[in-house]
């Protein structure tokens, strides 16, 4: 029996504070209802203080989606007869659905089930879709894609200091310290309103550094730009601490008190000399010399990474050598300085802090921890032997569609359009036995599918989110969704009833009860949570965790005392650098990476659907430089075909010098001919399972006419 959530009565004409749907900055908004002009108002707050009243055009837009015009609004079940998408009721879509699981189930047994999760999901609907997964489907196939977000800062971030955050300081600090090394990020097109923090640190007297292999307009505000050849961020890192160490700036006492594992690192980046990492990288030497220089001249410094560092197949080591610049010069842990990463997706960290990931359990527990079992069994009220293991990450889960995983449920992500290898993922998602999505918006993974269910946005539903920060956030329900369209969380309990009823009492509806459950299940645990309430979030600008108690601050700023480790010692881990999965050669001699533009978000599967926003960025392009341009007689508009190993992308030329002449640059939002991922590396990071988006090889062919 369907039984709705609670809902709150929305007035018209009345300003709700909420978050904006898209990035992990999780922007401060208020929208207003205009009930007599069926429209609604989006205006930031000033009030909060991470972004203090500016919006993106995202943001600004983001009620634009929430028409019936462009989104789901019914369910759809493909017909057997026609093999096209048709409407349904939604019994008929839900026992079509536990009707293909519980065929999948039978003949092939539970890991042939898969579950797919997605970053913008809200913590409530990654904690139970985890939980769905462990103990309804009983399946270890289970990852989302957060796993192309920041896995490789996560995993690094735990080998160094005993715990996973984003950022072990609020957004605030930045301004406040002396110097920032910004890798591999382009804030000023993926995060906007976060650019003013770099601006305010500039105007306070301090220094930006931006790494990365295009003048972006991030990097145009930095006093010094370093543009590396793709994929030797780690050799740069590593010629850096070389000189950090030649040049007698290391922090001794810091390293002797706060640190282990410095002689085995500092040996390891000693066989980095600068001469060599200068050829390496194409970073000139003087240049690198001034970077050591403002950093360690600086009282207080920071190391921000982003997607630039972590999506390489060795994206783990890359981001440890960061970490190792960071802490030779004493910077985590102290006042105004440290490391950070900069989360993208809206809520890829609580997404995996509570169990959408394949080896986590709520609380950011490790799945293979028999304490951690039993603690999160109990809560779930089951028993922990009957908890499946560890599962695929995200690639190879999708990689094993269709062989040894038969039917999938998808949850708010479009791997047709952002996964690497996309043609590849494409033809698996084709060949599975059944396929649900449950979608805002019919995507192109939607389109594959044999049941389509339409499910509320971020304005019709209450919900937490944990922002780059660890912020959590309240995300209040602003809207009623229209009459045909059903909450995620009221998906799960339906399925639950259908195929296992006895645990349907343990999938509420109601967000608030979902989060109470959650509260419990990471006490304790690394990402602790149970100190945070809905009425402390509605007092407060936001919690950040560990809040192991209610009436007890969070923790803006970890580490100060001591790191999460076993001994409270911050761990050097000793890297090397060695090529890309994939380098130039003569048959694709030119490096691509890939990135975002400022007016469309992830796989574009929303911002598509907004007008001002594909007036602003209306399809692909490829960026090349002019040198390479004349080489294959291109000029500015020119079609030209991007080739590597595995697929081809046709787009209109961006001929510009602001990119390496070695390099060419194409955003992934759009599908079809002009499909980026068409092009990249699956090749993962042997600990994180990060695919290799910012590296590979390709050759470029001028279309006539």
């Amino acid at each position: 029996m369907h039984t709705p959530a609670r809902t709150t009565a929305v007035s018209a004409n009345a300003a709700i504070p909420t978050h904006c749907p898209y990035c992990a900055l999780q922007c401060g908004m208020r929208l207003t209802p205009n009930a007599s002009a069926d429209s609604v108002e989006v205006t930031g707050r000033a009030d909060f203080p991470v972004n203090r009243g500016a919006l993106c055009g995202k943001g600004q837009s983001a009620a634009a989606v929430l028409s019936s015009r462009v989104r789901l609004t019914g369910p759809l079940v493909r017909d057997p007869a026609t093999g096209e998408l048709a409407p349904a009721t939604w019994e008929e879509a839900l026992d079509a659905i536990a009707e293909g699981i519980s065929r999948t189930r039978t003949a092939h047994g539970p890991d042939a089930c898969g579950v797919f999760g997605g970053g913008g999901l809200t913590n409530e609907k990654a904690y139970a879709l985890g939980k769905f997964a462990r103990i309804v489907l009983g399946t270890s196939q289970i990852d989302y894609n957060g796993r192309f977000c920041m896995s490789s800062a996560a995993a690094a971030g735990t080998k160094a200091f005993g715990l996973d955050r984003g950022l072990p300081f609020p957004l605030e600090d930045i301004p406040r310290t002396g110097c920032v090394i910004l890798v591999g990020s382009n804030l000023a097109e993926t995060m906007p309103p976060a650019l003013r923090y770099l601006t305010e640190l500039r105007a306070n007297g301090g220094k930006l550094i931006v790494i990365d292999p295009r003048r972006t307009r991030t990097a145009q505000q930095a006093d010094l730009h370093l543009a590396p050849r793709p994929g030797t961020d780690l050799a740069l890192a590593l010629g850096m601490l070389h000189l950090v160490v030649a040049q007698g700036r290391v922090d001794e006492a810091y390293v002797r008190d706060r640190t282990r594992g410095w002689e085995e690192a500092r040996s390891a980046a000693m066989a980095h000399w600068p001469e060599y990492v200068e050829r390496v990288t194409g970073v000139p030497l003087p240049q690198l010399r001034d970077a050591v220089r403002m950093f360690t001249d600086a009282e207080h410094a920071m190391v921000l990474t982003a997607r630039g560092p972590e999506q390489q197949s060795k994206g783990t080591d890359t981001v440890g050598a960061w970490i190792n610049l960071a802490l030779a010069t004493g910077r985590p842990g102290t006042p105004l300085s440290g490391y950070g990463c900069l989360t993208g997706q809206g809520n890829g960290q609580g997404g995996r802090e509570h169990g959408q990931k394949a080896d986590q359990l709520p609380g950011c527990r490790k799945l293979t921890d028999p304490a951690a079992r039993a603690h999160v069994a109990e809560v779930w009220g089951v028993d922990p032997e009957s908890l499946p293991g560890p599962g695929r990450s995200a690639y190879e889960l999708l990689d094993a569609l269709g062989g040894d995983v038969r039917a999938l449920l998808l949850m708010a992500s479009n791997p047709v359009v952002s996964a690497p290898r996309a043609a590849h993922v494409e033809e698996r998602l084709r060949s599975l036995d059944f396929l649900a999505v449950a979608d805002v918006v019919l995507s192109e993974t939607a389109e594959l599918a044999d049941v389509v269910l339409p499910v509320t946005q971020w304005a019709e539903e209450t919900g937490t989110l944990t922002n780059l920060e660890g912020r959590v956030l309240l995300r209040r329900r602003a809207l009623d969704p229209p009459p045909g369209v059903r909450s995620d969380l009221e998906v799960l309990q339906e399925l639950t009833a259908r195929l296992s009823p006895d645990l349907e009492k343990g999938f509420p509806v109601d967000p608030e009860e979902v989060f109470e459950e959650l509260r419990r299940a990471s006490a304790g645990g690394p990402a602790d949570y149970s100190g945070i309430s809905y009425e402390r979030l509605a007092e407060e600008d936001g919690v950040f965790w560990p809040a192991p108690a209610s009436g007890v601050p969070g923790t803006p700023r970890l580490f100060l005392d001591r790191f999460a480790t076993e001994d409270g010692r911050a761990r050097f881990v000793p890297v090397a650098h060695r090529a890309a999965a994939e380098e130039p050669d003569a048959e694709y001699p030119v490096y691509l990476t890939t990135g975002r533009v400022v007016a469309q978000y992830q796989s574009g599967a929303q911002t598509r659907r907004v007008e001002e926003l594909n007036k602003a960025a209306p399809g692909p392009f490829v960026q090349l430089h002019p040198r390479l341009a004349a080489r294959l007689g291109v000029v500015e508009g020119d079609a030209v075909a991007v080739v590597s190993r595995r697929g081809r992308a046709v787009a209109p030329a961006r001929v510009c010098g602001d990119i390496r002449p070695d390099t060419v640059f194409m955003p992934f939002h759009w599908p079809g001919r002009g499909r980026a991922n068409s092009l990249t590396n699956p090749a993962l990071d042997p600990t994180s399972r990060m695919p290799e988006f910012k590296v590979c090889a390709v050759r470029l062919e001028r279309i006539p006419g």
